[in-house]
């Protein structure tokens, strides 16, 4: 038997009146639970719901940012927000007297001259100390010879290796599976570090492990870069060809299985790898070259593969829906997110133009459309010169489980005197 629609409509009004109306909850009450969420995702699903539960978690927070290089002499270490074309420093004496050698996962790796690395949550002052390296490192990283003395690395000619020469002989780069205080997500964090010229890459659990482990990743060439994808690493060599590695859940040292049906589109340069939505993607440029001009045009190109295929293979794509992807060039740490005002949907974002003029000082973005394959290069306030980026930054203001509020929305306004004083209570 039907009911009269009118009875419907109002069995659905009455309904509806007894349900509890999320959006009206106090102010004070959204923010006290936005302080507590266990993660950045946790955060975007909280900020999906209306708009006072998206007021309560502010995204300018969250927005990534470029991270600028830095002295090591000074503890300064500067940022720009792109949407507000704004640079900000932060005082971290914890940066004093070493040079970065990644960004990964909201923190930043930092080597001093004893090829020790801390590693650094500039937002909230949360630091981890990784184990130093030994003399295997730098015999695998490097074809000079070099050596511990009175704890000082020392070359063969007897000079001391200089900070700003660390990323070449030790850790080219270091790569995180998860944030290393990241206690609500229930899994260890593990760093791997890109070597300066070898085959191998470095491997240690952290808070776990005395000592770096060298890991062979039976690839022909040496590795230019490490991703962590579907709870794995990859390692990739300089012409692209892919390693896997096992998980290390049982505790022994993981392994590497070349991946040969992953080797990237012929033709395709200045290659940038990143997962999103839970699948490894590849960014790419296609080059035309005329030589009696001396010329040459290129579009950008997007593929993905799903790891977890029983055979992993490449495919175009024209379309990632309303995510921005953030790719770097001096670090290989690049994500994506869901865009928000200032930012393209469906884009690319590089932290330097593919083919930049050297002799251009004026620091400018590169910004590509992903289902054109065209680009425009943006040029980045004007008094930021000669100040080529090391990469996309995403801030993570988790601490132990929790966001600092306080903390979130002064990196949200750029208030960097703000931030050292918060960063001191924390």
């Amino acid at each position: 038997m039907s009911s009269h629609p009118s009875s419907m409509s109002q069995f659905t009004q009455r309904m509806s009146s007894l349900l509890p109306d999320w959006s009206s909850l106090p102010k004070e009450l959204l923010e006290c639970i936005g302080k507590r969420l266990a993660s950045g995702h946790d955060a975007a699903s909280f900020r999906s719901t209306c708009s006072p539960w998206r007021a309560a978690v502010p995204f300018a927070a969250l927005e990534p940012l470029l991270l600028l290089p830095f002295d090591p002499v000074s503890d300064t270490v500067t940022f720009y927000r792109v949407s507000e074309e704004k640079a900000f420093s932060l005082t971290l004496p914890d940066a004093r007297g070493k040079v970065p050698c990644g960004t990964s996962c909201g923190w930043l790796a930092l080597m001093d001259e004893a090829a020790a690395v801390t590693l650094l949550n500039p937002f909230t002052g949360a630091r981890v100390e990784l184990p130093p390296a030994d003399e295997r490192v730098p015999a695998a990283a490097s074809p000079e010879r070099v050596s511990k003395v009175h704890g000082r690395w020392m070359l063969r000619s007897g000079d001391a290796v200089k900070l700003e020469h660390l990323r070449g002989v030790f850790f080219q780069e270091i790569m995180l599976s998860a944030p290393p205080d990241d206690d609500a997500g229930g899994g260890e964090c593990v760093a791997m570090a890109v070597l300066a010229s070898s085959t191998e890459v470095a491997f240690c659990r952290v808070g776990v492990d005395g000592a770096w482990a060298l890991l062979d990743t039976k690839l022909e060439f040496s590795v230019a870069s490490v991703v962590h994808c579907q709870g794995k690493f990859l390692a990739i060599d300089v012409v692209g060809e892919i390693s896997i590695f096992s998980s290390n859940s049982t505790g022994a040292n993981p392994t590497a299985t070349p991946l040969p049906s992953l080797s990237p589109p012929g033709g395709l340069c200045h290659r940038s790898y990143l997962e999103s939505d839970g699948e490894l993607h590849l960014v790419g440029a296609m080059v035309s070259t005329f030589h009696e001009t001396r010329q040459f045009t290129y579009s950008s190109m997007l593929y993905k593969c799903n790891l977890l295929d029983r055979v992993p293979e490449w495919s175009r794509v024209k379309d990632v829906g309303d995510l921005t992807l953030f790719v770097s060039k001096c670090f290989s740490e690049s994500f994506s997110g869901t865009s928000v005002s200032k930012y393209k949907k469906n884009s690319i974002y590089f932290s330097e133009p593919l083919y930049g003029d050297p002799y251009d000082l004026a620091h400018r973005l590169e910004i590509i459309d992903i289902a054109a394959g065209t680009s425009k290069v943006k040029p980045l306030h004007g008094k930021m010169h000669n100040s080529d980026a090391l990469g996309w930054i995403r801030p993570n203001l988790w601490k132990r489980g929790q966001v600092n509020l306080r903390t979130a929305l002064a990196v949200g306004r750029g208030e960097s005197t703000f931030l050292d004083r918060s960063i001191g209570i924390l």
